[in-house]
C-alpha cells in the first residue's frame, strides 16, 4: 500500500473552539466549526478547512466509484449558465427569488446554476443523433447555488453547497425506468458505504417537473423535512407527497342544509364550544388568492390547512393569504362566515376528507351565522379534491391503515423521472430505428455532497464530539503523545511507521499543548481510533482507544502497529 503523508496538528490549520459558536443552532454547525472543519465565509457561505475537506472529498471518492460502477461518464459544466435555456423551460420565473440572477456588463442575463436539468439537455442535443447514442448517463460534482431567505444551520442550508447531479437520457419509457432503477440502487450503495442511518420516501417533484419522484432523507433532529413511517408496512413519504383516496360516502338520511344563529363565533374554536360539537364536524374555509383570483379550501376544521401543498398543486401561480382589502371588495365574503354552499366567482378546492356525500357545519356567508347539515356534493360542489391538510401523528397509512409516525429528516438524495418536460422544451430528438425523430426521456438525480458531511455529523456525533465512519473520517488513526519530548518522539515514529503501511495518520505533536487539551481535541475531531503515547511510552507501551465504543486497550507499540494495519 502507498506511503501516505502523516499530517501533524503543528502544521495544520485548524484551529479547534471550546464554545459553541454564538450564531449555531444545530449540532453539525457547532461541531464542525468548534472542530476546526469549516468557517462561516459570509451568510449560507461556507470555507472548508483542511480536515474538512478531507471529508468532503471522502464523500465525492465514494459517490463518483458508485456513479462509475453504474456506467455513467462525469463531466463537468460552468456554474454561471445564460438565460435563454431556463426561460425556454420556464424555470427562469418558476424558480423565483431563489435563483441567483446577475447580469455581464453588456446587460446580458445570467445565473448561477441551481441544478443544470437544462444545460446537460443541451450537451445532449448537441452531442447525440441516433439512437444509437443512447442511452446515457452523464453526472458532475460540482458547486449549486440558491438564495436562501434564511441561511441557516451551518452548511446545512447555505446559498452555495456540493452536489452531485446526474441525468440520464433514453429513448423509450423503459429505458427510463431502468435507469432510474440503476440510480435508485446506487444511492442505496452511496448511502451504505457513508454510514448513514437513511429511508427512501415517496415525494413531490416540486420546480423539477416529472412523473416519478423519491427521496433519500437521513432521520436527525435538525432535519427540515418531515417525513411519515408505518410501523406496520414498508410505507414512507414525505409529509408533502401523502395522498389518500376519494371515498364517496351515502348521505341519503342527511336532513336539508338549516341556517343556525351562531353570534360571536368568527374561529372553528369558538364555533365548536358555542354548539357543543368537536371541531372535526365543523368545515373550515381558507380564503387565497391565486394570481389575484380568489379560491376556497376546504377541510375538516379540526385541521390545519398546509400552505406548501397548496402552493405545489397551483405552482408556478403565486399563492397569497386574502387581506381585509379584498374582504372589503367583495361583500359575499363574510370574513369568519364562509361557507361553501353559494358561493360566487370562487373556485373551491377541497381535501378528500370532504368527500361527496359528507355532512357539515360551516359558514353560512352571513355575519352571526352558520348552517347544519352541509353535504358535499348536494349543497355545494368541489372544482378540484387535493391533500391540502398538515400530516398528522396517526394519520392513517394509505397503503394498510395503520397509524403513521411523524419523523425529522435531512434530505441527502433525491430522484425524479423527468420524462420528456426539458426535452420536450429545449426539443431534443434523435433519429430512431425507423429513421424518424424520437423525443428523448430524461431522468435527474441528485446527491447533497456536502450535506452529507452535515447528516454524518449530526447522526454519529456524541456529546464529546464528532465520531466519523472509517470511510469518511479525515484519518484512519489520531496518534496523541502525551506532551513530553520522549512521548512526542514515540508519536512521531509510530506515526510515520502506520503512514509507510498506508495507514492515513493525524499526529498531535503540538508542543505547549496540555495532554487534556489534546485528549478533548481527540474526542472533539472524531477520528475512529485514537493512539496515545502516554504515562508508559518509555516501556513501549501505548493507548488504544476506540472513539465511537470508548473501548481502551494497551498495547506494544508493535501490537498496535499490527492492528492497525492489520
Amino acid at each position: 500500500m502507498a506511503n501516505v503523508p502523516v499530517q501533524r496538528m503543528s502544521q495544520l490549520m485548524a484551529k479547534t473552539l471550546r464554545d459553541d459558536p454564538a450564531d449555531a443552532e444545530v449540532l453539525s454547525h457547532k461541531l464542525l466549526v468548534r472542530a476546526g472543519y469549516v468557517r462561516r465565509t459570509a451568510a449560507g457561505i461556507w470555507s472548508w478547512l483542511p480536515l474538512g475537506k478531507r471529508v468532503l472529498a471522502n464523500v465525492e471518492r465514494i459517490v463518483r466509484e458508485e456513479m462509475d460502477a453504474i456506467g455513467a461518464q462525469e463531466v463537468l459544466l460552468p456554474a454561471i449558465l445564460p438565460r435563454e435555456p431556463y426561460e425556454a423551460t420556464g424555470r427562469w420565473e418558476e424558480y423565483g427569488p431563489e435563483l441567483f440572477r446577475l447580469q455581464d456588463r453588456k446587460g446580458g442575463d445570467y445565473l448561477l446554476g441551481p441544478t443544470h436539468e437544462e444545460i446537460f439537455t443541451l450537451l445532449v442535443k448537441d452531442q447525440a443523433s441516433s439512437y444509437k447514442d443512447l442511452p446515457v448517463i452523464l453526472y458532475q460534482i460540482q458547486n449549486k447555488y440558491r438564495d436562501e431567505a434564511r441561511p441557516r444551520a451551518g452548511i446545512l442550508r447555505g446559498r452555495e453547497f456540493l452536489m452531485k447531479d446526474s441525468y440520464s437520457f433514453d429513448t423509450e419509457d423503459e429505458g427510463l425506468a431502468k435507469s432510474y432503477a440503476l440510480h435508485r440502487e446506487a444511492y442505496q450503495r452511496i448511502f451504505a458505504r457513508l454510514g448513514l442511518d437513511y429511508r427512501i420516501c415517496a415525494a413531490t417533484a416540486g420546480a423539477m417537473g416529472g412523473s416519478k419522484s423519491e427521496e433519500f432523507l437521513a432521520p436527525a433532529e435538525a432535519g427540515e423535512d418531515t417525513f411519515a413511517d408505518c410501523p406496520n408496512c414498508d410505507f414512507a413519504a414525505n409529509t408533502e407527497a401523502i395522498t389518500y383516496e376519494l371515498k364517496p360516502v351515502d348521505a341519503t338520511d342527511i336532513p336539508a342544509a338549516e341556517d343556525i344563529p351562531t353570534p360571536d363565533t368568527p374561529t372553528i374554536e369558538t364555533l365548536a364550544a358555542s354548539l357543543g360539537v368537536p371541531a372535526s364536524a365543523t368545515l373550515k374555509n381558507l380564503l387565497v388568492k391565486v394570481d389575484g383570483e380568489i379560491v376556497a379550501v376546504g377541510v375538516p376544521g379540526d385541521r390545519e390547512v398546509d400552505m406548501d401543498k397548496v402552493e405545489a398543486h397551483f405552482a408556478p401561480a403565486v399563492v397569497e393569504l386574502v387581506t381585509e382589502t379584498d374582504f372589503a371588495a367583495r361583500p359575499d365574503l363574510v370574513r369568519g362566515y364562509v361557507g361553501p354552499q353559494g358561493l360566487d366567482k370562487v373556485t373551491y378546492i377541497a381535501d378528500p376528507r370532504v368527500a361527496p356525500g359528507t355532512s357539515w357545519i360551516t359558514g353560512a356567508n352571513k355575519a352571526g351565522t352558520h348552517t347544519k347539515n352541509v353535504v358535499a356534493g348536494r349543497d355545494f360542489e368541489v372544482d378540484s379534491y387535493v391533500d391540502v391538510v398538515v400530516v398528522q401523528e396517526g394519520d392513517p397509512c394509505p397503503k394498510c391503515g395503520t397509524g403513521l409516525v411523524l419523523d425529522r429528516a435531512i434530505e441527502i438524495g433525491h430522484i425524479f423521472q423527468l420524462g420528456r418536460k426539458y426535452t420536450d422544451a429545449l426539443k431534443l430528438d434523435v433519429l430512431g430505428q425507423n429513421g424518424k425523430p424520437v423525443r428523448v426521456t430524461m431522468g435527474s438525480y441528485g446527491v447533497g455532497v456536502s450535506r452529507a458531511v452535515a447528516a454524518l455529523a449530526e447522526q454519529s456525533a456524541d456529546d464529546k464530539g464528532l465520531c466519523w465512519p472509517r470511510e469518511v473520517a479525515p484519518a484512519d488513526v489520531h496518534v496523541v503523545a502525551a506532551g513530553k519530548a520522549l512521548q512526542t518522539e514515540l508519536a512521531l515514529d509510530i506515526s510515520q511507521k502506520l503512514a509507510a503501511a498506508g495507514v492515513r495518520v493525524l499526529v498531535d505533536d503540538r508542543a505547549g499543548v496540555s495532554p487534556g487539551v489534546k485528549f478533548t481535541d481527540s474526542e472533539l475531531i472524531g477520528v475512529p481510533q485514537i493512539l496515545v503515547a502516554g504515562r508508559r511510552a518509555a516501556d513501549g507501551v501505548v493507548e488504544l482507544k476506540d472513539r465511537r465504543t470508548g473501548e481502551r486497550e494497551e498495547l506494544t507499540v508493535e501490537e498496535a502497529i499490527a492492528r492497525l494495519t492489520a
